[in-house]
């Protein structure tokens, strides 16, 4: 077995009080197994699943399957015709926090959308009018039309612009703002894949700086009484709790939600309510999520979508 770095057993110490757990989490990256495969169904869940499913957890979407190991559901011919997306069970329980949004939900904006799961999660759980869905990397750009195109999800537009741009064009018009922040993607780890220096305070700090300018921007967008969800794939608290409690003093009108089917995941890191997945449940490779309520009183901006042309439009249809 590879020898745990230094910075790993820290962070691990940081994150639990319980040895054990410590070991556990730090064995969960460095002798990574697998997980079971999972889809989101695009279109009508069949009767009888093509796959071998396991049992659902409580909280699980109706509209998702965890599959037995063995399956591999990118190679079957449903996948290709866009029956469901290939999505990892820590990003449908990051997404998860959608499912206690009120409808109806007019406007969904996916800031950093590529490849595309959470926008189409939120697309299948909320039923929106219209899903905008951003990618400011170009070279991402491409996964993300083909995989909203090829799952049919309609009606969306994607748009390929920086958080900043947004802010100053459709102020308070979106009734859930999705923030998959950029991250320094940890639990690739847990994956059996590499994230050079994902634990190294210099990354830690230059994506924590980056996230609060996202998250900041991507506030602005929200409607009164409109939703941000907040998530990554990493463990560093600089990442999740302490950029979610920087958020908080900077927006006060926001308030995070309880959401009380993941209330077992709850962070022992802050008392705000936000959720962690962590590898060793063998349900995932970890995620952090969080979801905000705008509080504000007042009438939202309707947006025109020729203004959405000045940064790249490209409907799906």
């Amino acid at each position: 077995m590879k020898k745990p770095s230094n910075l790993l057993l820290k962070l691990a110490k940081r994150l639990f009080e319980n040895t054990d757990e410590q070991d556990k989490f730090v064995e969960a990256l460095i002798a990574p197994q697998p997980f079971h495969p999972c889809i989101l169904w695009c279109q009508d869940k069949p009767e009888i699943s093509p796959f071998a499913v396991e049992t659902p957890i409580p909280w699980q979407p109706y509209f998702t399957d965890r599959l037995s190991l063995e399956e591999k559901p990118g190679q079957h011919p449903l996948h290709q015709k866009g029956y469901y997306y290939c999505m990892d069970f820590s990003s449908i329980f990051a997404a998860s926090t959608f499912l206690i949004i009120p409808n109806p939900v007019k406007l969904i904006f996916d800031m950093c959308a590529a490849p595309g799961g959470k926008g189409i999660f939120a697309w299948k759980a909320l039923q929106p009018d219209l899903l905008v869905s951003n990618e400011v990397i170009a070279k991402r750009l491409g996964m993300l039309i083909s995989n909203l195109k090829r799952c049919d999800i309609s009606p969306a537009i994607i748009v390929n612009n920086d958080a900043s741009i947004f802010a100053e064009i459709m102020p308070v018009s979106s009734d859930l703002v999705i923030v998959d922040a950029p991250c320094t993607g940890q639990s690739l780890l847990a994956k059996g894949e590499k994230s050079p220096g994902c634990f190294h305070s210099s990354l830690i700090n230059k994506n924590a700086n980056r996230q609060k300018r996202i998250i900041a921007n991507s506030a602005k967008i929200v409607a009164p009484q409109g939703y941000l969800g907040y998530m990554t794939c990493a463990y560093s608290p600089e990442e999740n709790e302490e950029v979610c409690e920087w958020f908080l003093k900077k927006f006060p009108q926001f308030q995070a939600v309880e959401v009380k089917h993941l209330k077992g995941f709850q962070s022992l890191l802050t008392d705000i309510p936000c959720y962690r997945m962590f590898p060793q449940s063998k349900l995932g490779a970890g995620a952090f999520t969080a979801l905000f309520k705008n509080t504000n009183e007042g009438e939202k901006n309707i947006i025109e979508l020729s203004k959405l042309s000045t940064v790249c439009l490209i409907p799906t249809k």
